[in-house]
């Protein structure tokens, strides 16, 4: 079982129990999946930026990723539709938690003059979109095997009812939010 899960269960799921005031453990909010995305608008000229964000994403999750098209052609951007524009991947169960778990403890720490993430991402239902401008902040990406450094999306889906659950899930779950000051 993986470790962030454990201490899930363990010390987050009753404190939120207690402090959310549930009567039941199923109604306490939890991370339903987490979803990586990049997009790569270049790609319409380079097709071998979707092959290096492919091996990009399957060395920090471990799962193969999907390729995302163009819903629609644009001539403005020289866009086509059924074009490949992205790549992403959604983590479930084991897998997320396992992220989730490096994402905080190892990959954001090495963002430089880090001093927390913005409390600005929340949706209004309790999920939470963080985006990066560089990938190489995750141990597993070995700097020579990287083309062009790309920006890096994450959606943290919980079934959190609003924005202030979901926010008290991510930290009590070690998200490092920003201290007002």
């Amino acid at each position: 079982m993986a470790r962030l899960k454990k201490n899930y269960q363990e010390k987050v799921l009753p404190q939120l129990k207690e402090k959310l005031k549930c009567e039941n453990i199923h109604q306490v909010p939890r991370l339903k999946k987490i979803v990586l995305n990049v997009g790569l608008g270049e790609a319409t000229q380079n097709k071998k930026l979707i092959d290096s964000s492919i091996n990009l994403l399957k060395s920090i999750t471990g799962q193969n990723p999907v390729v995302t098209v163009a819903k629609k052609s644009i001539s403005n951007f020289k866009l086509r539709k059924g074009e490949p524009i992205g790549v992403m991947v959604t983590l479930r169960q084991d897998k997320m938690y396992e992220f989730f778990d490096r994402m905080v403890n190892v990959a954001l720490p090495r963002v430089r003059d880090f001093r927390g993430v913005s409390e600005k991402g929340f949706d209004g239902r309790g999920n939470y979109t963080l985006g990066i401008k560089d990938q190489l902040i995750f141990p597993e990406i070995n700097y020579d095997m990287v083309d062009k450094v790309t920006g890096l999306n994450f959606t943290i889906v919980t079934d959190a009812r609003t924005d202030e659950e979901g926010k008290n899930l991510l930290s009590l779950m070690g998200m490092p939010f920003r201290r007002k000051s």
